[in-house]
C-alpha cells in the first residue's frame, strides 16, 4: 500500500466578536473522504493557482508560517490565498486583501486515513467582511448548515478532534490570553510530537 501524500491546506476561523464570540462552521457532507458529518471551519488544500501579492501578516506570523516545513512547502503568500479562496467558495463570504489574518493554529494529520493535510488555520476577523454575513446563496456545496456558532454552543456539535483544540485556543485568545507560539501538531514523522512554534 502506497504511502498516502500530506497536501498542505488552510482554513480561515471567521470570528464576529461581541459578547462571547460566534465562529462560522458547517458541515461536511454524510459522504465526504475526509471527515464526513464533522462541522468544521471554512478551507481546504491549496491549489496551483493560489496566489497573492498581498499577505496581511505581522511579521511573527509570517515567520511562525517559514518554520518546520515539509519539501516544497507553499510559501505563505499561498497558504493565505488558499484561506481566502476557500473562505469565498464554500460561504460566499470574502475577506478583502487588506484584512488582516493571525495564524494560530497548525495540525498535521496522522497517517491512516484517506488524505492527509499539513493546515494552518488562520484567524479573522467577521468586521473585514463587506458582504451580509448570513447571507450563503452563493457558496458551494461542499460544506452544510453553515451558520454563526457560539463558542459555547459548539461544544454540542460532532467536531474533529484539532477543531476542539482549535476552539479552545480561541476561546483563549478571545478572552485576551497571550498566545506563547503557535500550537503545532505534527504527525508528519513516526512519532506524534507537538510543539509551540515560537
Amino acid at each position: 500500500m502506497s504511502e498516502v501524500p500530506i497536501h498542505p491546506a488552510a482554513s480561515v476561523v471567521l470570528v464576529r466578536r461581541g459578547g462571547a464570540g460566534r465562529v462560522l462552521m458547517g458541515q461536511r457532507g454524510a459522504g465526504a473522504v475526509f471527515m464526513p458529518s464533522k462541522y468544521v471551519f471554512p478551507g481546504g488544500r491549496v491549489d496551483s493557482g493560489d496566489h497573492s501579492d498581498a499577505v496581511n501578516l505581522s511579521p511573527v506570523c509570517a515567520a511562525r508560517l517559514g518554520q518546520h516545513l515539509l519539501p516544497a512547502a507553499p510559501p505563505p503568500a499561498a497558504l493565505v490565498a488558499c484561506a481566502r479562496r476557500e473562505l469565498r467558495e464554500e460561504t460566499s463570504l470574502s475577506l478583502p486583501a487588506t484584512a488582516p489574518l493571525r495564524f494560530i493554529f497548525r495540525a498535521i494529520t496522522p497517517p491512516g486515513g484517506p488524505r492527509r493535510f499539513d493546515a494552518r488555520f488562520f484567524l479573522a476577523d467577521a468586521a473585514h467582511i463587506d458582504s451580509t454575513l448570513d447571507d450563503f446563496s452563493g457558496a458551494e456545496d461542499e460544506l452544510q448548515h453553515l451558520h454563526w456558532v457560539s463558542l459555547d454552543e459548539t461544544r454540542s456539535l460532532d467536531l474533529p478532534f484539532i477543531t476542539e483544540i482549535v476552539l479552545a485556543e480561541l476561546r483563549a485568545l478571545l478572552a485576551g490570553e497571550d498566545q506563547a507560539g503557535v500550537p503545532f501538531f505534527d504527525n508528519s514523522g513516526p512519532v506524534p510530537t507537538f510543539r509551540r512554534i515560537a
